[in-house]
């Protein structure tokens, strides 16, 4: 007669059908109309999800994007928000609800990244770095999570910034700090009806303005001795998506530069 086997309490009972990532979920992706946000709606149409697409003024790229998500195999629709207005992440929130009928994942994308020596910092300037980069990212969630049924996955977009002292980027480095905090902060309210993690890139994608020879010092000091791409960055978040004993943890992608 074979013996009967006791589960261990640490044993997961969850269903192998609630995979967080599975085709069908609904997604909001902020600032999807270019670059890594770009790369992130269309991973997540890759997994069959549907996706809500927002945009502030990129339309065009919003447009392009939502091509993308749909030739990768998911739905998707394109909603525009300024989310450095007060009550436009709530707003955001609604609307994706209202179309798609619900909300499993979010991703905070949205965000700026301005070269402020010191001497340009003025407090407009500050307020509206942080009201896009931190305020946003943390209203968002907060309506995500009131709409979220179990198993919900938010991803915060952080930065390497966040962990080391740029000079000349100071706001963006302390807006960006914030972020990991609010990870934290967040994952533990949540817990554990909804998992928060987040994504610290690093030299995945340039500035617009930064210049050959920043590429080339860039890649001279970075461990593993190239530039990364969107796609280790939308690998970390499909596995965080996944990972359903991780919360609170800020993953680093960046070659290794935080250690070199």
């Amino acid at each position: 007669m074979p013996r009967a086997v006791r589960r261990s309490p640490m044993t997961s009972s969850r269903p192998s059908g609630s995979n967080p990532s599975r085709a069908g979920r609904i997604a909001l992706v902020t600032g999807a109309g270019r670059r890594l946000g770009r790369a992130l709606a269309v991973a997540l149409g890759g997994r069959g999800m549907r996706v809500a697409v927002h945009f502030h003024e990129a339309q065009q790229g919003a447009d392009e994007t939502a091509r993308q998500v749909r030739a990768a195999g998911g739905e998707a629709i394109t909603l525009r928000a300024d989310l450095r207005r007060a009550g436009a992440p709530e707003q955001l929130v609604s609307e994706v609800v209202s179309r798609f009928g619900g909300l499993d994942v979010l991703v905070n994308s949205a965000a700026v990244m301005i070269r402020t020596p010191i001497e340009d910092v003025t407090e407009p300037v500050w307020d509206d770095i942080f009201a896009l980069n931190l305020r946003a990212p943390f209203f968002c969630a907060k309506a995500a999570a009131a709409r979220m049924t179990e198993g919900g996955v938010i991803i915060n977009i952080a930065d390497l910034a966040a962990f080391e002292a740029w000079t000349g980027y100071i706001p963006h480095g302390a807006s960006k700090a914030g972020v990991v905090h609010i990870t934290r902060a967040l994952a533990k309210r949540l817990a554990p009806r909804i998992r928060v993690n987040a994504v610290a890139p690093g030299a995945v994608l340039l500035p617009d303005d930064w210049s050959a020879d920043d590429a080339e010092r860039l890649t001279s000091t970075t461990p593993l001795g190239r530039l990364g791409s969107p796609d280790d960055v939308t690998r970390a978040v499909l596995y965080l998506i996944d990972a359903d004993y991780v919360t609170g943890e800020t993953l680093v992608v960046d070659g290794g530069r935080h250690v070199r």
